[in-house]
């Protein structure tokens, strides 16, 4: 059992745990693959118990005071604080990320909490609270919110306690009940969200059943997405698992189903760039998280006429990236990928490139010793392609630490090749052309467009979502609380003269 874990492996159903025997759902650390972090069996049974637990706990809260909704979320809020270091330890330990990156990581899950609970002008609570007006001089339109039910909460690896909290604490704060499966490669960062979360529940005195767990796989996935008892599908991940989720749901037209999926997002260089500025971003931006993160730069499009200064800048910064170990001392950018085949598939593709006629630049290789560290790679295409295949150009997102780029003209030029790609989750462009930067927001096919900063990197009081293969237009971030509530209309009559329409009437003594 990981030290950071208070219970061995298990589910977390109506606030009991079960324990799960050992099985194929084994996490291992990225740095030290003969370590095992977690060690569970998927049981598909627990998925009927789950949504049972969180539908019957659903009736009592969706009745519970938003403000002790709100005491909830701040205990938990407090709770995190309190373990920062768990949770920033079990993150490195089964994703590879740095201690920096899940300090950073453990740190965002309280300040979501308050970002949800921030009543401005500007935040998303305010989009969700109720509103009245007068229609006539008896009758008052309303707009209330309510909760959906049972929500079915998706993880994903990369960010396995800020995504899911960016769901769970929104669908909480708007009273609904929760069934989180994590991701499969970070089992324990879950379980121990779960035991935070009961500890708050208690502490408030809330129904157990509010918060539950179940780990697995594909099986326990399709299981709980097909539920028929659940009432929204909150993912995060890839887009051939968000398919399937769209697929499965297609006779509900009646479940929310918010997706936030990949991306191959483009930066683009003009002529008039702060180079010093473009380099470091598009290089921070690239391979940062060992270019695991949805919105790490994968393509970059440069003008001609300074193409070759900014390769030769992000290939020395490329170069020069200290690799290693992710609870080293001293500072080190980003530690090892995710897995053995996660860094095949980064050395697969930067050969079939190369095979292709590609300028390799800067070239990725399986660094010797334990774990799955792979350095960077960086390479020059001809052109982008919205179209699969074979050439170094296509559109496929890289999961991993690899650079694509290619140079352009003009701004016209730069554009096209930005929205070479079925994705839209993020874009950049570094200009000092006020009107060039937003002719390329106006045109941009994405859901975040930054200007003379990188593309990941994004603040969650601002939407967070895509277009495309990338999302379904409901974006998190700030946005989050939108989906997590349903907007209900009331007309309220306060008078007594119902009219009569045309070829109607009434006479009192009807009524007796």
């Amino acid at each position: 059992m990981h030290a950071s874990l208070t219970k061995v492996p298990s589910n977390l159903v109506g606030g009991s745990w079960i324990a799960l025997d050992a099985g194929e759902l084994r996490s291992i650390n990225p740095a030290r693959p003969s370590q095992i972090v977690w060690h569970g069996r998927g049981e598909v049974g627990h998925v009927r118990q789950a949504v049972d637990a969180a539908r019957t706990a659903f009736e009592a809260f969706r009745d519970v005071t938003f403000e002790r909704r709100a005491a909830l979320l701040r205990k938990y809020a407090e709770l995190c604080k309190v373990h920062a270091e768990r949770i920033a330890a079990i993150i490195t330990d089964e994703t590879g990320k740095t201690l920096w990156e899940s300090r950073a990581e453990a740190a965002a899950l309280a300040a979501k909490v308050e970002i949800t609970l921030d009543a401005g002008a500007h935040s998303g609570l305010s989009r969700v609270s109720p509103f009245s007006f007068d229609l006539a001089p008896t009758r008052a339109g309303w707009c209330v919110f309510r909760p959906h039910g049972v929500m079915a909460i998706i993880g994903p690896y990369n960010f396995p306690a800020h995504l899911p909290n960016g769901h769970f604490v929104p669908a909480l704060a708007m009273g609904n009940t929760v069934v989180f499966k994590p991701s499969d490669k970070a089992p324990g960062v879950g379980q121990l969200l779960g035991e935070i979360m009961l500890e708050a529940l208690e502490a408030e005195g809330l129904p157990p059943g509010v918060f539950n767990v179940v780990q697995g796989g594909a099986a326990v996935a399709q299981a709980l997405v097909t539920h028929d008892d659940i009432d929204g599908i909150l993912f995060t991940g890839s887009w051939p698992v968000g398919r399937k989720i769209l697929e499965a749901n297609l006779d509900r037209p009646g479940r929310i189903v918010a997706l936030e999926m990949g991306g191959n997002n483009p930066a683009v260089v003009l002529a008039d760039a702060d180079l010093k500025q473009a380099a470091i971003e598009i290089a921070r931006s690239a391979f940062v998280t060992t270019g695991q993160r949805c919105t790490c730069t994968r393509r970059v499009i440069a003008h001609e006429a300074i193409a070759d200064r900014l390769f030769a800048g992000v290939a020395k910064i490329a170069s020069n990236l200290l690799v290693g170990d992710p609870r080293a001392e001293h500072p080190v950018f980003y530690g090892p990928i995710i897995s053995q085949a996660s860094r095949q598939a980064v050395l697969e593709f930067q050969s079939r490139a190369a095979r292709s006629g590609s300028r390799v630049w800067v070239e990725s290789s399986a660094m010797s010793g334990e774990g799955f560290y792979v350095t960077p790679s960086m390479i020059e295409v001809e052109r982008f392609s919205a179209t699969d295949g074979d050439d170094a150009g296509c559109d496929v997102e890289v999961f991993g630490p690899l650079l694509r780029v290619t140079r352009c003209g003009d701004l016209d030029e730069a554009i096209a090749q930005a929205n070479a790609t079925r994705y839209g989750l993020a874009a950049s462009i570094f200009t000092r052309d006020q009107r060039a930067a937003e002719r390329f927001v106006s045109r941009a096919r994405a859901g975040c467009i930054n200007v003379n900063t990188g593309t990941a990197g994004a603040s969650s009081k601002l939407p967070f979502g895509g277009l495309g293969l990338s999302g379904n237009h409901r974006p998190a971030g700030s946005f989050s609380l939108d989906y997590c509530a349903m907007p209900i209309a009331q007309m309220i009559e306060r008078g007594d003269g119902a009219s009569l329409a045309p070829g109607m009437t009434f006479e009192p003594s009807w009524l007796g």
